[in-house]
């Protein structure tokens, strides 16, 4: 029987869609790279905010829609938070599914919509005894059969849940609590990942600068220390800092060994104190600026992304104002900007004087705008240097290569695009910057 998996939302889905193809590879069932192909589809969906909500919902009803015949399961996020809703609005879907719960989902791939075995598959007899959840398995214990990223990168999930409780976001309410992984387990699959070539390790968790603190025992900056102990060359990228937690040792840890990335992803959301403080963060556009100034001091080549939130409830013209300003005077390198969608179960849901959708999107533009020029200002900083960058693709029918160097994260940042014949993607190479195009970088190898 063969299935395939459409993973929405971010890259944490990511990592769990790459376990969940093992476990169901594990099962006798075979993955599919395209959902005409498969008999089974599954839709990782997202429930963080209105946008992703709406994308899950019509991916799974499109799928559907183009392929009536086969079985569509919904599963993840959406369905943890809404789950009896959909099974009542939905009647389309063939099945629903929370997070941690392998057994039900392979309960809904047995059956068909008359309750009896779907497929005839006899394979699916012992496999759907086996238990376990969605998310990574004890590392050693288990690989995943499948990356669903570009070669060479692999994402590494730390931590699940979130304990800041900030107003406006329901991570709390799908994930749960901060829930680290012990780092022996986490050692483990960076040296599987090694030994299987993987080159670049992205270490992802909703809120990464508090890892460990629910354990009581080493946090973030001793798993880095741990993970540079093995002797490879790799990279290692640091994903979702929240910046009241940003732990300063880490500069220091970076400083010292280059495979520690200077690349620092810190959602800042905003720089008006009064909205920081609806918001339930602690920081300050001061204390924000002093951050990136330490950053920059002590690794003066770093890049800096962060994500802004516009049209928080009672957000007026002056924390707009505070906000350009903000981003003016620091030139982050990368901005992601997001407009307010109210939540059921925040405590910012109740909260009055909404901006409203139309002019909370005309701010949103109005960051994206004004980035622009930053971002392009900082990458002609680059033109006429030597980057190593980690070939992603090749170009069909050029002499053309897709990559990206230290300062670009998969998917959000711009890339290099190397001139060169015969490299292999998931392998690193120098390459020297040429020129700036847009947001992208031009090179040739060295």
């Amino acid at each position: 029987m063969t299935f395939f998996i459409e993973s929405l939302g971010c890259a944490k889905n990511q990592v769990d869609s790459e376990f969940l193809i093992a476990s169901l590879e594990a099962g006798g069932l075979r993955w599919v790279q395209e959902a005409q192909e498969a008999q089974i589809i599954i839709v990782n969906t997202c429930g963080f905010i209105t946008s992703a909500k709406d994308e899950s919902i019509q991916t799974s009803l499109s799928l559907k829609s183009r392929y009536p015949d086969k079985k569509v399961i919904m599963l993840g996020c959406l369905v943890q938070r809404y789950g009896p809703e959909l099974e009542r609005e939905m009647g389309e879907i063939d099945g629903f599914v929370g997070l941690d719960d392998l057994d039900a989902l392979w309960r809904q791939i047995r059956k068909n919509r008359t309750g009896t075995a779907f497929g005839g598959d006899p394979r699916l007899g012992s496999a759907s005894e086996g238990s376990g959840n969605i998310q990574a398995p004890a590392a050693g214990k288990r690989a995943r059969s499948r990356f669903l990223s570009f070669p060479g990168s692999a994402y590494v999930k730390v931590a699940e849940g979130c304990s800041n409780h900030c107003s406006y976001c329901a991570i709390p309410l799908i994930r749960g609590e901060l829930h680290s992984r012990p780092a022996d387990e986490i050692l483990a699959e960076i040296k599987e990942l090694l030994g299987r070539g993987v080159v670049e390790i992205i270490l992802i968790a909703q809120d990464l600068a508090s890892y460990g603190q629910d354990r009581g025992g080493p946090g973030l900056v001793a798993l880095v220390k741990s993970i540079i102990r093995f002797r490879q060359r790799f990279w290692l990228r640091l994903l979702y800092l929240h910046p009241d937690h940003f732990p300063q040792q880490l500069l220091d840890v970076a400083a010292a060994d280059r495979r520690v990335l200077p690349y620092f992803d810190i959602p800042f959301q905003h720089a008006s104190k009064r909205i920081l403080a609806e918001m339930g963060r602690r920081g300050s556009a001061e204390s924000y600026a002093q951050l990136i100034r330490d950053i920059r001091k002590r690794l003066p080549d770093s890049a800096i992304r962060s994500t802004f939130l516009v049209g928080f409830p009672g957000e007026n013209d002056d924390d707009l104002d505070a906000l350009l300003t903000f981003q003016r005077d620091c030139a982050l390198d990368w901005v992601g900007v997001f407009a307010y969608s109210r939540e059921e179960g925040t405590a910012a849901y109740t909260l009055s004087g909404g901006v409203g959708k139309r002019l909370a999107e005309e701010r949103k533009r109005a960051i994206e705008q004004n980035q622009i020029g930053i971002s392009e200002g900082r990458l002609d900083r680059r033109v006429g240097h030597i980057l190593d960058v980690l070939i992603e693709e090749h170009v069909q029918g050029e002499n053309l290569y897709l990559g990206r160097g230290y300062l670009q994260a998969p998917e959000v940042d711009g890339l290099v695009v190397v001139k060169a014949e015969m490299l292999e993607p998931g392998k690193i190479y120098p390459v020297r910057i040429e020129r700036r195009v847009g947001i992208d970088l031009e090179a040739s190898l060295v």
